[in-house]
């Protein structure tokens, strides 16, 4: 199996990558094999769950440099500024691409965009479709992408692993100057073989890795493939630590993923009230509740602890139900499902896992250390965000940072030939494991360490305490792999401990609390 774009993940980041690739040769008449492969269906993504929007200048009363400055400001002096003027200034030619490829944003009588304002934002700037907004770019995109005849989708199929020289039999380390991506090891959950992909440009838009923790408003399929995958490939990985909890996701135990109560309803005027009725976020920012993120979320999670709630309370009573139903009406019937009437009930939430800042490091051009692999998306560490990402940054970054790996790779591909020599997968020796119970135990264990010792409030302790735990999980998981013939949840189980590990090792070498990484030890 051969492709000239190979594209892990089909997301924002990975369907816009791939159709911009198709357009461009299209319009040369130069015939090109690009490949998409999605673990499950190749609608499933975090960005199809995106419910706020995207952020972008469009209107003139609003300034690149109010938006610069507000993304400054939510990443606590860890942003790349470079990166940030890149990004906000591409964002309305971005938007007006996703416009021009039919997707659909809100807008009001007077024919303006319906913009929205969410916390850390001086302004209101958040262009949006209801309260799916990524569901609808995701619609538009997968339409492109189908009706292209050089893309091809192969759902149902997972990456095990990047082919580097390493497995030609050359040792290969961080440190190794000239490391290069062949393709991928690819396995078709349908049939269970494992093939060799072979690519010229490889790109990552694998998506977040939520499924680390037990509370997460992530899908399922978000397990840190992307992430695991690149590690292993002895790629650069940075600021893991640095994991966004969302405050407001809807409180129902044991229910995952959880239902995300977007941003944009306390931008509507929701309050945010303790279980004594109590609107406390005054008490913690003068913005209220629409301070950034990881302020909320600090102040949500101090509450619980001090009344010891499992919980806190959202109030959007004093909202207009029509007004609230014509804008949010998926929460509106989310809420209406579980018995709750808005107009009178609160809406019981807590933080949940949502967002990584962290991740594979990637150069302006989405070129990671590993030469012919990029990365977009949420996978990808392009500076951006800095310690805690301004709220529907997200899918704006992904479209700036896939429209530049489009613009560098169909340069770079021309000097690109397929490596021959690519070993098959070999699992001789390997048996099919039947213990799926231990698996799916060994995986809570992994979430359950996660959610009670790196959390929202971190401290030295805690830390080293699932560095320890986490060392046992390897060592049982690595045999396990070792012995056995593959399954995706054995490999979402070696991808999560891979993950588990750099976040906590990340978190333990912080020695300063800034942006969403917070160690009472630090104080």
């Amino acid at each position: 199996m051969k492709t000239d774009f190979l594209i892990i993940g089909s997301g924002i980041a990975g369907l816009s990558y791939a159709y911009k690739i198709a357009d461009y040769f299209d319009k040369k008449n130069q015939v090109v094999s690009i490949t998409i492969i999605t673990k499950v269906d190749e609608d499933e993504s975090n960005t199809k769950y995106a419910q706020g929007g995207i952020a972008s200048v469009t209107k003139s009363s609003d300034s690149f440099e109010n938006h610069i400055k507000d993304t400054l400001i939510a990443g606590d002096g860890l942003c790349d500024e470079r990166v940030v003027k890149m990004v906000v200034e591409q964002a309305p030619e971005r938007i007006k691409e996703l416009v021009d490829w039919g997707t659909n944003f809100d807008k009001t009588i007077q024919g303006d965009y319906d913009l929205a304002k969410e916390g850390g934002h001086s302004d209101n700037r958040i262009l949006h479709f209801k309260d799916f907004t990524g569901n609808e770019i995701e619609r538009a995109l997968l339409n492109k992408v189908f009706n292209h005849p050089y893309i091809t989708v192969f759902n149902y199929h997972f990456a095990i692993d990047l082919i580097t020289q390493h497995h030609l039999g050359e040792k290969v380390t961080r440190a190794t100057s000239n490391k290069k991506c062949f393709g991928v090891y690819v396995l078709n959950r349908r049939t269970g073989e494992i093939k060799v992909l072979k690519s010229k440009i490889t790109l990552l838009a694998a998506g977040g890795i939520g499924q680390a923790y037990l509370n997460t408003t992530n899908p399922k399929v978000a397990t840190g493939d992307g992430i695991a995958m690149a590690y292993r490939a002895k790629a650069i990985i940075k600021n893991m630590e640095f994991v966004q909890f969302h405050p407001t996701a809807l409180y129902q135990p044991n229910v995952s993923p959880s239902f995300l109560i977007s941003e944009a309803v306390r931008g509507a005027g929701g309050i945010l009230r303790n279980h004594n009725n109590e609107a406390f976020m005054e008490q913690y920012d003068k913005r209220k509740d629409l301070a950034p993120r990881d302020v909320v979320a600090r102040a949500i999670d101090a509450e619980m602890k001090r009344h010891g709630t499992t919980n806190i309370l959202l109030d959007v009573s004093h909202i207009d139900i029509t007004s609230f139903i014509a804008h949010f009406p998926t929460i509106y019937n989310k809420c209406v499902e579980i018995g709750l009437d808005i107009s009178k009930d609160y809406i019981p939430v807590v933080p949940a896992a949502h967002y990584l800042c962290g991740g594979i490091e990637v150069d302006t051009n989405a070129r990671t250390s590993i030469t012919n692999l990029y990365a977009s998306g949420e996978c990808a560490f392009t500076g951006l965000h800095g310690a805690n990402r301004l709220a529907s940054n997200s899918l704006i970054e992904a479209l700036v940072y896939s429209h530049n790996a489009f613009l560098d790779s169909v340069e770079q591909v021309e000097n690109v030939e397929f490596q021959e020599s690519i070993p098959e997968w070999n699992d001789e020796g390997t048996t099919i494991f039947n213990e799926h119970f231990l698996v799916e135990q060994t995986k809570k264990e992994l979430q359950t360490i996660l959610s009670n010792y790196v959390g929202i409030v971190r401290s030295d302790e805690r830390l080293q305490r699932a560095l320890n735990r986490l060392k046992l999980i390897y060592d049982e998981s690595e045999k396990l792999y070792e012995s056995s013939k593959l399954s995706v949840a054995i490999c979402e189980l070696r991808n999560l401990r891979s993950i588990a590990y750099l976040v906590t090792k990340g978190a333990s070498e912080r020695k300063n609390n800034v942006g969403l990484h917070y160690n009472v030890d630090n104080v």
